[in-house]
């Protein structure tokens, strides 16, 4: 998948023009990429349109007008593009009630770690967390990870098969899985393969 330039993105005025309609086919967009791990964590797959979103929110909200902040932006936010042998994901830890989640993310160091992706007849890829920043300890974690699963050949060829994706995370606080993920989440995830 091509990494976004600085040419694919809206000025803040044509953003603001065409913003809703963005936002509404982003959302949409967004919603089949979404796999709940359990009540309280879900991994949200990035691609090309949603870090664009991300992008064109962010120079909306800081102003961001000149081109050196704007290229700033492209490379924070172009390592989260898949690249053809792996997936990327937001990882979100979600408590409603503060105090309830102030004490599950005292529990949860290093989940991030503990996540893993497997296509049926191939192994176990465990995520690849936080590579720009470390966001977690034995102690704490933070409630949004960035990770990235690496798929050997032989987990692509059976994904675009049609063969299951499932889906874990396996940590003393917090064990859960999904598997097999919707059928059409997982060929949207396959078409990042491409």
């Amino acid at each position: 998948m091509e990494k976004l330039l600085i040419n694919d993105l809206w000025s803040l005025e044509d953003y603001a023009l065409k913003r809703s309609d963005f936002r509404s086919s982003v959302l949409a967009h967004k919603g089949r990429r979404v796999v709940a791990l359990g009540p309280n964590a879900r991994l949200i797959f990035e691609d090309r349109i949603t870090i664009q979103y991300q992008i064109q929110e962010m120079l909306r909200v800081e102003r961001i007008f000149e081109r050196a902040g704007i290229q700033e932006e492209l490379d924070a936010y172009n390592p989260l593009i898949p690249d053809g042998k792996n997936l990327k994901a937001t990882f979100l830890i979600e408590y409603e009630d503060a105090s309830e989640r102030r004490i599950a993310l005292s529990k949860l160091g290093n989940v991030e770690h503990h996540i893993w992706l497997q296509v049926t007849g191939g192994s176990k890829s465990w995520a690849i967390a936080d590579e720009d920043l470390e966001r977690s300890n034995e102690t704490k974690t933070s409630s949004v990870h960035f990770l990235r699963f690496d798929l050997d050949e032989h987990s692509i060829s059976n994904a675009k098969s049609g063969q299951p994706i499932s889906i874990g995370v396996e940590h003393h606080a917090y064990t859960h899985k999904v598997g097999p993920i919707p059928d059409a989440v997982r060929k949207t995830l396959v078409a990042d393969f491409a």
